[in-house]
Order: C-alpha cells, then structure tokens, then sequence
C-alpha cells in the first residue's frame, strides 16, 4: 500500500477468521522486522498476538526460529496452560511465563513484545525512567515503568504476575538488566512502541554520553505525548514498516 494511501482507522472484520489472519501476517512481519533491526538475540526475545476467538490462548513464534525467518504458517497457538495447541515447534517457556501473565492482567492487550535488544539492554541496566529528551520520546512520558528487580531467566510464573503487576496500566515496562517490554492494543502497536523505544534507549544513551541533555518540560512533554503516544498514533506508524517489509519479503505471508 502506497504511503500516502495509510488508512486512518483501524481495519474492521467480517469474520473471526480474518481477524485471526490478520494477526497472524501482522505478527509475522514484526518478527521479520525486528530481524532486519537487529532484535534477535540468540533464542530470546518473543511478540505475542491474542487469539481473537480463544481469548486466554496467544500466538507465538516457535522456539529456535530465527526471526529472520518466520512465515505466518510457521507460528504456534499456545493456551493457558503452556502447551502448544497448534503447531509443531516448541514454545519458549520465558514467552509463556511473561506473556500469559501479561495477557491475563490486561484484558485490553492484544499483543506484547520483549526481545533482547542492544540499547534496551544497556538502558535497562541503569535501572531509570527514560527522559523525555526528544519528541519521539514523549510517547513513553508517564506511560513507562521500571521492574526494579532481576532474578535471573524467567521461569516462574510468580515472576510474570510480578511483571505483568509492574507493568499495570502502562504501554511498555524496562525489565532491570535484561531488556524492554511493550505493549499495544493491536500488534501493530505493541511492535511500534518497541522499535521506537529501543531507539529512544539509542538517543539517551547517545545524548548522555555528550553532555547534559536538557529535557523537554512537563508540560509539554505532556501534551506530545498525547498526540505521539497515542494507541493509533502507534498503529499508524507501523503501517509503513508493514508494507515494506512485506513488500521485500512476500514470503511472510505464507500460510
């Protein structure tokens, strides 16, 4: 779809068989997405899209495929309990102990997006709220949270509700030395806010290795964020990614 073509309202379904698909593609090209950016670390790192009729089962990528190399057939169901329901690959147990808990607590959510990116990490380890240094910033002003405590690989399902109890009411939450976590009322969302907060780590970082950064006052930091970081605000920004990368990798799609 041609840029200056962006729809400008969420896309409406006749079935629950096309809201399911269009998870499903959506999902597969934020993986893809977050390959060409560089957000695969090893095995780690999972974006996770509710089912639209199985409301307490979500949609995964396999554990041990590359991001890289998704296809929408490729993706597995997972129900409440942890155990694949469809598909024929794995799921990471970190993915389901975070994300079951994430999905649980926030009936809203559609999706949710962790993965071990290089600036998220290195911010995380600081143990602070992002600064609303910059416009694109400002989305996360009084919209983030710090999980101020690690302890070790997530495996326990006592950590996710922990988690998913700090999160609250937010759009995203920095995990303490391990990376960030987002996300949205459509997968588009949840996968905007975390490539734009992975590069608001980037600009802090770059910005307070330079200097003194002066930030942007409250007030106006406010006001930005309610237009930036607004929930269509996030899908709109996806659309363009969307695109080209289906685009370049048509293969996404494959069911």
């Amino acid at each position: 779809m041609p840029s200056d073509r962006i729809p400008h309202a969420y896309p409406q379904f006749t079935s629950v068989e096309d809201e399911r698909r269009h998870r499903k593609q959506r999902l597969a090209a934020a993986f893809r997405l977050f390959g060409h950016f560089g957000f695969d670390e090893g095995v780690a790192g999972h974006i996770t899209a509710r089912d639209p009729e199985l409301l307490d089962h979500f949609w995964v990528n396999p554990f041990g495929m590359n991001f890289k190399q998704i296809r929408v057939k490729d993706l597995i169901l997972v129900n409440d309990h942890g155990e694949v329901v469809e598909g024929n690959w794995p799921v990471n147990t970190a993915a389901f102990v975070i994300h079951s808990q994430v999905h649980a607590a926030r009936p809203d959510v559609v999706s949710a997006a962790h993965s071990h990116s290089v600036y998220g990490k290195a911010w995380s380890a600081l143990r602070r709220p992002l600064d609303p240094l910059t416009q694109d910033s400002c989305a996360f002003y009084g919209d983030h949270v710090v999980f101020d405590d690690y302890t070790g690989v997530v495996l326990d399902l006592e950590e996710g509700k922990r988690i998913a109890h700090a999160l609250g009411d937010n759009k995203a939450v920095i995990l303490s030395n391990h990376g960030l976590l987002t996300v949205g009322h459509s997968v588009d969302e949840a996968a905007w806010w975390f490539i734009t907060m992975e590069r608001t780590c980037q600009t802090q970082l770059l910005a307070d290795a330079a200097g003194t950064p002066v930030p942007i006052d409250p007030e106006q930091a406010e006001r930005t964020a309610s237009f930036v970081g607004a929930p269509m605000a996030g899908w709109r920004a996806f659309q363009p990614l969307y695109d080209w990368i289906v685009e370049q990798q048509p293969d996404l799609l494959e069911e």
